[in-house]
């Protein structure tokens, strides 16, 4: 796992983009998108370079990570209409191609096991975007979530429920359940960018980086992963006991090989 600390979120957004540059200009390359607050600054930094630098998703396909179940498609807090709404609607990509989970679907369960075989049927996610709840979920996936769990329906922690209740009118209409990618299924992507920016994050970044990997904390099911980047800025890591040692690492980091 490698760790970069920036300093604030706006350089965090930066660093993010550029990482994500890098595999958008790729053929045929398959994004695993997030949706929530902290990627915004990244997704309005791909959509200016889109506009402004001819950055093209044209070739690109991309999986969302989960959606509620029960919302309609058209409902402006789905994840469907969510990341059209925030990022997809504003560059080239093909609207087909960007795909989520069935959140009604009659069956979740036979659900899941779709969505998971269209992702392996496109070659797998090239690069995964994620963010971090504070209880350490990363998708829906709420602590106690198997390591090794696939696409599959879940019920949400409360504190996830108010977490997002600022999306809603009111706690009460947040839905409880959700079609979510497993830890097991994020897992199979080849690279894994988690962003946090902010003090709230600070504990689940903690976890997940300096913690044993265990279901208490979904998240650190990442450092079992061949290539996983967590790019927080100064307030997320500031309960990091290393973290002088991985802004040594990043400074000495061959240039060939930052982002």
């Amino acid at each position: 796992m490698e760790v970069i600390i920036k300093q604030d979120a706006a350089a965090v957004a930066q660093v993010a983009a550029d990482i994500f540059a890098d595999y958008i200009k790729q053929e045929n390359v398959v994004l695993g998108l997030a949706t929530g607050s902290t990627p915004l600054a990244m997704y309005q930094e791909l959509i200016r370079r889109h506009k402004e630098e001819g950055l093209s998703f044209a070739h690109a396909r991309a999986f969302l990570l989960d959606e509620y179940i029960g919302l309609p498609r058209d409902h402006e807090q789905s994840y469907y209409r969510t990341i059209r709404n925030e990022f997809t609607d504003h560059i080239d990509i093909d609207d087909s191609v960007v795909l989520s989970p069935d959140g009604l679907a009659e069956n979740p369960t036979e659900a899941g096991k779709a969505y998971d075989k269209a992702i392996a049927e496109a070659g797998g996610v090239d690069i995964q975007l994620l963010g971090i709840g504070t209880d350490g979920h990363i998708g829906f996936n709420e602590p106690g979530s198997s390591l090794v769990s696939r696409t599959r329906m879940k019920t949400l922690h409360p504190q996830t429920i108010k977490d997002n209740a600022r999306f809603f009118p009111s706690a009460a209409d947040v839905p409880i359940h959700v079609l979510t990618q497993g830890l097991g299924t994020i897992t199979e992507a080849r690279h894994l960018l988690l962003l946090a920016t902010g003090e709230g994050k600070a504990e689940a970044i903690a976890a997940t980086v300096e913690g044993p990997v265990a279901a208490f904390c979904p998240a650190s099911v990442l450092q079992l992963h061949p290539h996983a980047t967590v790019l927080i800025d100064e307030a997320a890591a500031s309960k990091l006991q290393f973290a002088e040692y991985y802004h040594y690492a990043y400074d000495h980091k061959p240039t060939w090989q930052r982002p």
